[in-house]
């Protein structure tokens, strides 16, 4: 499982011209399936997600969670993460789970999130989404639940 998250002052996302789901201070995911991620690629991604300190303190410094400062997620598919452009001009999705299993948990991870009392909004899987946001800091980091960065 693959995520962009950046720390957000405020973003929302819109799918026919309709928002979906808007934030204010928290966290943009944009989330990744990969075809061989199980439940435990889950749990990491989402343990990770909600206790990163990457939210400022009182002395500045970078050593607050998304749990510390009650702040807000909003979660986004996007299976382009997976794009393999090693090869050619176009990329491959060869390693993009297939629409299924991308679905399942990327359903799970938002119920989690849920489980867990973090405020979620979210996109709509599989649609054509137009993602607006306001990146405080800036503040961009990747992860990805097989560590292969």
């Amino acid at each position: 499982m693959r995520a962009v998250v950046q720390r957000v002052s405020t973003a929302q996302v819109e799918v026919d011209q309709q928002t979906t789901g808007a934030i204010a201070e928290g966290l943009l995911v944009l989330l990744g399936v990969h075809r061989a991620d199980t439940e435990k690629d889950l749990t990491w991604m989402v343990e990770k997600i909600q206790h990163l300190r990457i939210f400022e303190d009182d002395q500045g410094l970078m050593n607050r969670s998304l749990t510390d400062i009650k702040g807000e997620l909003l979660v986004v598919s996007q299976f382009t993460l997976y794009g393999d452009c090693r090869k050619g001009r176009r990329p491959s999705w060869n390693e993009a789970a297939p629409p299924e299993l991308a679905r399942s948990l990327y359903d799970q991870f938002i119920d989690c999130c849920r489980l867990r009392n973090i405020p979620v909004q979210a996109g709509v899987f599989q649609a054509m989404m137009q993602v607006s946001l306001t990146n405080s800091g800036p503040v961009t980091i990747l992860l990805d639940s097989h560590k292969t960065f």
